[in-house]
């Protein structure tokens, strides 16, 4: 038996959701360790540019908010969630202030000051709270340095997760629960297991599934995959949102062009100079994501071009460099001046809106585990993320879960258990590297081809016949080599991307990110996508605990 370092709280993501999980569980006497793949703030929520949705402006609603919301969502979101996490974002921004993050500010009425507020896709008035285009980068910075200096929490950098640890797996004589994980420390190279009373995942979600992406390197889908493996209900997998605008360039690596720049006046041109939303929906270039999308993958593949551009030089090139001074530059380091000239742009996969299935509390099916931020599904998204709900998302839930474990812990009799040690006894070092790589490779592409924004139940069976030949390969690496980083996220990769053909190939509809030639039309009777580990079965009620 090896356990070391046992904790109270074993927090796996260090984006918004984890940082501010943690911070939250501080202060009340609980061990806390929080685990990163990379540094500390390197996640999707570092590069988040546009900011936050709350409904604090003069003019604004909740009830405003709530319907934009539920609109979005085509007809999926849960109203309890929507509601929830709705009424509560004033009081998470406040917090973030608190902390010391600086939003952008403005003079209001009697020379006070407000935020700053911006408007995006979706929503009916300006209520996104921001840090100039660079929000993200904002809050995780600031967040990392409290947690940083925080005498409660431990952080361990390059560390990730290889599969969580429960009684069914260790063959206990107990009630089922969460035990801990077997974490792979990058740096040492050396597996060991983390023995937590609670273990709570924020890993965000899983854009890396498919070729062209916003997300960074992180995005590989790990917390989803591995509750799966532990038994827990997966929901909503078939709607992965493609942000509509991302720098198209050779070089940029899918560079994202913030929905605020089409909220501040934006216009999507065709190469000869036209402009095409107002044919596709009457919002124009302030439609939700899902119909932006779309719509430029319509045109790209009517017309024949690689891209489509945003225009936004008819602003002052003072206003431009004020508000997207990070797109600005980037954009400027490419020799594209977007004070002068528009932006050419395509489509890339941005954001997962299922995962795991949990209530308002992070809490999953499995005892002790919880979930919040992109790798759960609260009901909130629906079938399509309202621009900039997602941070709302995070902050609200990890609130919310926090409450819940401090309780739980406070009247808990569970102790830590005794974990076995990672056994490597029966591998070798892998001789087959450039397999992992060329697999990776294939599944991203097939993804991209088979299961992007148009979809066919034809394209859909290919590539899960694809992800089953995958899967053979990488069940014989996974047991007779020695477990790598490349090789657990493309295990993971492998996992989700299963998960979201079998929810597509189950909603024989349109509705949403989610748009079947071969089913066109909405259903009458909108349900949840539900698969249940070990018989993967479909629509099912919505959970209850």
């Amino acid at each position: 038996m090896n356990n070391e370092n046992p904790v109270d709280i074993l927090v796996i993501g260090t984006g918004l959701a984890g940082l501010s999980l943690a911070l939250r569980l501080s202060g009340h006497g609980r061990r806390i360790t929080i685990l990163a793949k990379g540094t500390l703030t390197e996640g999707s929520s570092l590069y988040a540019q546009g900011g936050i949705a709350a409904a604090i402006g003069r003019q604004d609603s909740y009830e405003s908010h709530v319907e934009d919301t539920i609109a979005a969502g085509a007809g999926l979101c849960r109203p309890e969630a929507v509601e929830y996490i709705v009424r509560r974002g004033p009081e998470n921004i406040q917090w973030l202030t608190d902390q010391g993050v600086e939003f952008d500010r403005q003079c209001a009425v009697a020379g006070q000051e407000d935020f700053h507020l911006s408007r995006e896709g979706g929503h009916a008035l300006r209520r996104v709270v921001h840090a100039q285009d660079a929000t993200g980068r904002a809050v995780e910075t600031t967040l990392e340095a409290k947690a940083r200096s925080h005498p409660d929490i431990c952080v361990m950098e390059h560390s990730i997760a290889l599969d969580l640890i429960t009684s069914t797996k260790l063959s206990l004589d107990a009630p089922e629960r969460c035990l801990g994980a077997y974490i792979l420390d990058l740096k040492r190279n050396r597996i060991y297991p983390l023995a937590a009373r609670v273990v709570a995942i924020a890993t965000g979600g899983a854009a890396k599934t498919y070729l062209y992406t916003s997300n960074p390197d992180t995005s590989t889908g790990d917390g989803i995959a591995m509750a799966w493996r532990a038994g827990c209900r997966i929901a909503n997998m078939e709607f992965v949102q493609f942000h509509p605008t991302c720098l198209y360039h050779p070089h940029a690596k899918s560079f994202l062009i913030s929905e605020a720049v089409r909220g501040e006046g934006g216009r999507l041109l065709l190469p000869d100079g036209s402009t095409f939303m107002q044919e596709h929906d009457a919002r124009g270039e302030l439609a939700p994501r899902d119909i932006v999308a779309r719509a430029i993958d319509y045109e790209m593949k009517r017309h024949g071009c690689d891209c489509v551009y945003l225009d936004i030089s008819d602003k002052p090139a003072e206003y431009i460099r004020q508000h997207f001074p990070n797109i600005y530059e980037r954009c400027l380091a490419f020799n594209i001046d977007i004070s002068k000239e528009p932006i050419p742009v395509v489509p890339a996969a941005h954001y997962t809106c299922g995962g795991v299935l949990t209530n308002l509390q992070g809490r999953t099916d499995l005892v002790d585990l919880y979930v919040i931020g992109e790798a759960a599904s609260t009901g909130l998204h629906g079938a399509n993320r309202l621009a900039s709900n997602s941070l709302l998302e995070c902050l609200v839930l990890a609130e919310s879960a926090s409450e819940d474990i401090i309780t739980r812990l406070a009247a808990s009799r569970s102790t830590r258990a005794e974990l076995p040690s990672w056994d490597e006894s029966q591998v070798t070092d892998p001789d087959e590297q450039v397999v992992v790589s060329h697999n990776w490779d294939e599944l991203r592409r097939f993804m991209w081809d088979y299961v992007g924004i148009v979809r066919t139940t034809k394209r859909l069976k290919r590539a899960q016949r694809r992800i089953g030949l995958l899967q053979e390969e990488i069940r014989d690496f996974y047991s007779n080599f020695r477990v790598g980083n490349d090789l657990l996220e493309l295990r993971n990769l492998v996992c989700v991307a299963e998960l979201i053909v079998l929810s597509a190939l189950r909603r024989q509809e349109s509705r949403g990110l989610h748009y079947m030639l071969d089913f066109p039309n909405e259903s009458p009777n909108p349900r949840d996508t539900v698969l249940i580990p070990g018989n993967f079965s479909g629509h099912c009620p919505a959970p209850t605990w």
